[in-house]
């Protein structure tokens, strides 16, 4: 199992990164000091499991877990107990308390076992939400997906179009497209990727939306066509 440490804690992380290389049923794909290091991750890695910290500067575990379209198992590992209710009504696998012992940590490692397991006979659809976090100037800005209208691609960044302005994002185009729903947007150019119930009409190989024309790409205009019903 693919395993991903955030953790905005040094020793925090150490301690850990000795406990899952003391088990070789678990791999460390990644140890990240925040959650924009995470995002990184994830889109580069297949993670099964995130040992996530909840007291962390910009973005705390819980609002990260909160953020993530398929979300991985999750054990928090804090030093505050008081937002254990809150963890495992994020359906959380297990809470760990600082400072964590090893037999507590094989513990929670036990539990993860025992829903990945059951996970894979069940293949049980994974939760969705309604906004992504994009990375802009530093930041992580909150977005909801029913403010983009179509996302442009520039290089090694991307133009986010909303409703009332416009955002550089530091992101690649693919990185959109593997992360937001496939129920509501659809690449219709190596450049472009649009929010379909953006679409005001298509005339030719052009798309209107409310502020502005996108092309659809020749290899993309039949997937488009049939996507629609066209």
């Amino acid at each position: 199992m693919n395993c991903l440490i955030v953790d905005d804690e040094p020793i925090a992380r150490s301690i850990l990164e000795n406990y899952l290389a003391r088990l070789p049923e678990l791999v460390l794909v990644n140890s990240c000091k925040n959650a924009t290091e995470a995002y990184e991750s994830m889109y580069a890695h297949s993670v099964d499991i995130i040992f996530l910290d909840i007291q962390m500067p910009t973005i705390t575990g819980i609002d990260f877990m909160r953020s993530l379209k398929k979300t991985p198992m999750v054990v928090f590992t804090t030093a505050f107990p008081n937002f254990a209710v809150e963890g495992f009504e994020l359906n959380a696998i297990d809470y760990l308390v600082k400072p964590i012992t090893f037999e507590r940590f094989c513990q929670a490692v036990q539990k993860l076992k025992d829903r990945y397991n059951e996970s894979k006979k069940t293949n049980a659809p994974a939760e969705t939400v309604d906004y992504l976090f994009i990375k802009h100037n530093e930041k992580l800005l909150r977005i909801k997906h029913s403010n983009i209208h179509y996302i442009e691609a520039e290089k090694d960044f991307c133009s986010v179009y909303l409703d009332e302005k416009k955002i550089l994002a530091s992101m690649h185009l693919k990185m959109f497209e593997d992360t937001l729903p496939v129920r509501l947007f659809h690449r219709v150019h190596r450049s472009y990727i649009i929010n379909l119930d953006k679409i005001i009409a298509i005339k030719g190989n052009m798309i209107e939306l409310p502020h502005q024309e996108v092309p659809i790409g020749a290899i993309y205009k039949k997937q488009l066509m049939e996507r629609l019903g066209l």
